[in-house]
Formats: structure tokens, C-alpha cells, sequence
């Protein structure tokens, strides 16, 4: 089974509670208006790569421990075949290692819309994070992108995880925003507050830094 990637990052710490392998699925149908991650939203072919090698660089990355898994995107539920195969991946992974981890997703379809399309999918889910983004309505809560968004905890781990979690705002949390190179390319993970792209781009012109082909517009 073929899955589309856009990257895949460990440790996480700023998308769900503790360290965390990240995975982003390439290729978006929704494209909401401001979305920082356009850089996800097109199909793209040579991003392909099996679910198991997937699953094989999970196993490989996170050996020193972790505490849980987000997939993001682009949209998940585009891919609904392939998530299905990497949650099952996962699942497996879990139970045959006695491991505790949980497994989160963010999508930006509406829950009413997943749970009649995709029920299955969410059965295979600790949290949910769904809803579009919405630039107009602020950064309020933890793990969120706008208001508007709910976190939703759909299984008794992912109850006793998230449910302590689900009126934090994100003032409260340590960090946004976490920032990584790759040679020339600098690439974030994390939810900016509005207008902090716009600041940073300011911030690195003051320094003669100009930057270029910005996942932020299109």
C-alpha cells in the first residue's frame, strides 16, 4: 500500500502531549484560506512510499521512547485507504511491542462529516482534532489552529490522555512553535499565532536574510 508523504519528523513536542513522532500526509482537497502548510496540498507522486516503510522508519526512529503519534497534513482522510493501512500499522505495532502510546489526527473536514464518511477510521483513533481552519477566528486553545476547532477524545487512552487537556489555552503551553534546517532549507512545525509568519519574514529581512518559496502562501 502507497501512502504520499510530505515529511515525517521526530521528536514532536508542540502537536499533542509529550514527545511525539509527527507524520504529514502530502496533498490537500480543502485549502483553507491561510493555511501555513500550502507546501502540503498537491498531490505529488514522487512523495510516495509504502505504508511499511513508513511503519519501518517509525520503529527505527523512535527506539530511545516516545509518547504518542500525530498525523497531519495536508488532509488525512484524502488518503483514506492508505491511513487505514498505516493506523492498522500502528495498532499492531502497539500491541505486539506493549507500548502506550497514542495515536492523534488533525483534519480539516467536520467531525459530522468524518464520523459518516470515515467512522471506521475514527475507531482507530485516540484524539481527533477536525474542522477547518479558520484565519478570521483566533489562536485560543492548545493544539489548535482556530477557535473553531475542537479536540475530541475517542477511545478510553485517548480519554485519559486528552480530557485534562481539552480546556487549555494555548498561553499555557511551553512552546508553539519548533523550528529545524535541512542544508538551506528552514522548515517549522507548530501552530504561529496570526501574524507571526509575517513577523519572522520581517524579522529575517532586518538581517539580510530574504525568504523564499514560503509554505504560508500559495
Amino acid at each position: 500500500m502507497k501512502i504520499s508523504i510530505n515529511k515525517a519528523h521526530f521528536p514532536v513536542s508542540v502537536l499533542g502531549p509529550g514527545k511525539r513522532l509527527g507524520i504529514w500526509l502530502q496533498g490537500c482537497s480543502i485549502g483553507c484560506k491561510g493555511c501555513v502548510s500550502q507546501d502540503t496540498w498537491a498531490p505529488d507522486a514522487g512523495r510516495d512510499m509504502t505504508v511499511a516503510q513508513l511503519l519501518a522508519w517509525c520503529r527505527q526512529t523512535a527506539t530511545g521512547g516516545f509518547d504518542g503519534v500525530t498525523i497531519s497534513g495536508g488532509e488525512p482522510f484524502d488518503q483514506p485507504q492508505a491511513l487505514a493501512a498505516l493506523l492498522d500499522g500502528l495498532h499492531h505495532w502497539r500491541e505486539a511491542c506493549k507500548l502506550d502510546f497514542d495515536i492523534l489526527c488533525y483534519s480539516g473536514y467536520p467531525a459530522a462529516t468524518l464520523q459518516t464518511k470515515h467512522a471506521k477510521l475514527l475507531l482507530m483513533l485516540d484524539a481527533l482534532i477536525p474542522e477547518p481552519y479558520i484565519d478570521a477566528k483566533p489562536l485560543t486553545h492548545v493544539w489548535r489552529g482556530s477557535s473553531n476547532q475542537t479536540l475530541l477524545p475517542l477511545s478510553l487512552r485517548g480519554h485519559r490522555i486528552y480530557t485534562p487537556c481539552l480546556d487549555m489555552l494555548s498561553a499555557q503551553a511551553d512552546k508553539r512553535i519548533q523550528i529545524m534546517q535541512d542544508g538551506d532549507r528552514v522548515w517549522y512545525v507548530g501552530l504561529p499565532g496570526r501574524g507571526d509568519m509575517a513577523a519572522l519574514e520581517s524579522v529575517c529581512k532586518s538581517r539580510g536574510i530574504e525568504l523564499t518559496d514560503v509554505s504560508w502562501r500559495s
